[in-house]
């Protein structure tokens, strides 16, 4: 079971744009498997190598993704393999995709006979901060020398079992942008709130608000989350404070809803804030794109999932309202991200991706190789 390489990493974890160690331990993989063209410190820490076929043929290049970052959650798993780095831990499987890269790189080292053109290997930071590795990868140069045909990523997953894959054209996941509203107001004391403007009350009145953005604005047979996860105000029970801000994300699969709904926070925040005698300020921080499949690519995964694990194993994608920086690469050029599973109940491995009990089934390892 290709197991060693994903033990260490994941007892090695490293937050976005601080993966050296990871990075290192890549290369030398990497240089062991006598994979050609090393490139590394691409986009602070990114690694890249190529693996040329030998046999005739068309001589296409496609990109295979793995991402190395990890996340600040402080581990709660009593395995031997447990994290060593104090707060952070590889709670979302990233460990596992650098791990079933190497493994694909070492198989496909040992069967260049096999296939004509080239494979490049790209290992990537920073997928978990927007605005993440893969546009800063991209931007120097990763796609040409040599030009990239088509993409291929995927993600573990803790929805699925073990040796399960999900995979099809499409939209795949969610594009998803961060909001901050700051509303201003006029402290005073908790005693007499008529001498003040209170940016709470207006900070609520505007968040509920907001979800009249999805109810009443959207159409039904389209997707839309707007979702709030931080609310800040004052320092005393007794003091109404100046100021209030708040902030959450927008996803969606389509990128004008995504834009129109952002637009519309804006408006609503200050029509609000405005009506009930305050101001307002709203920041839009742009995250991922939606993630969309090519159905060419999406339907070659597909086929060969169906030979690696049977038919009854291959299932299509539903999609995800969660986000991908793997967005980057699909936009530029063809490509597929599908996931494999990596649960498995009978052995308590279930908890969601970003728990500080995330672990994964490592038959999952050789499921995605």
């Amino acid at each position: 079971m290709p197991s060693t390489s994903t033990r260490y990493l994941h007892e090695h974890p490293e937050v976005a744009f601080q993966e050296y160690e990871t990075a290192e331990f890549v290369r030398q993989r990497l240089e062991s498997l006598g994979v050609e063209d090393i490139r590394t410190g691409i986009a602070k820490t990114g690694v890249t190598g190529l693996i040329r076929g030998k046999k005739n043929g068309p001589q296409r290049c496609i990109l295979v993704r793995a991402d190395m970052d990890a996340l600040p959650i402080h581990e709660e798993n009593d395995v031997a393999y447990r994290s060593q780095a104090d707060g952070v831990m590889h709670a979302c499987g990233h460990d596992a995709h650098t791990a079933i890269l190497l493994g694909v790189a070492r198989l496909l080292m040992e069967r260049r006979d096999q296939f004509s053109g080239t494979v490049k290997v790209l290992f990537q930071p920073a997928e978990e901060q927007p605005p993440g590795g893969a546009i800063a990868m991209i931007a120097e140069g990763v796609l040409e020398d040599p030009p990239v045909d088509a993409v291929i990523g995927l993600h573990v997953s803790s929805e699925q079992p073990a040796g399960r894959v999900v995979v099809g054209g499409g939209p795949a996941m969610a594009g998803g942008d961060l909001f901050e509203v700051t509303v201003k107001g006029k402290g005073g004391h908790a005693a007499s709130p008529e001498l003040a403007v209170d940016p709470v009350v207006i900070g609520a009145h505007i968040l509920v608000a907001l979800q009249s953005l999805v109810s009443r604005e959207t159409d039904p047979m389209a997707t839309v989350v707007v979702s709030a996860g931080v609310f800040s105000a004052g320092d005393a029970f007794n003091v109404i404070p100046d100021t209030a801000t708040f902030g959450g994300t927008v996803r969606a699969f389509d990128p004008d809803l995504l834009e129109g709904t952002n637009r519309r926070i804006g408006e609503i925040a200050c029509g609000i804030a405005e009506a009930m005698g305050g101001s307002a300020e709203t920041k839009i921080m742009r995250g991922y794109p939606p993630t969309v499949n090519d159905p060419g690519m999406s339907e070659l995964v597909r086929l060969a999932a169906i030979e690696a694990v049977g038919e009854e194993n291959v299932g299509t994608i539903e999609p995800k309202m969660g986000g991908e920086d793997f967005s980057h690469f699909l936009r530029a050029k063809p490509g597929t991200f599908f996931f494999v599973g990596s649960r498995n109940d009978e052995r308590g491995i279930t908890y969601a991706h970003h728990h500080p009990r995330f672990d994964i089934d490592e038959e999952s390892l050789a499921t995605g190789m």
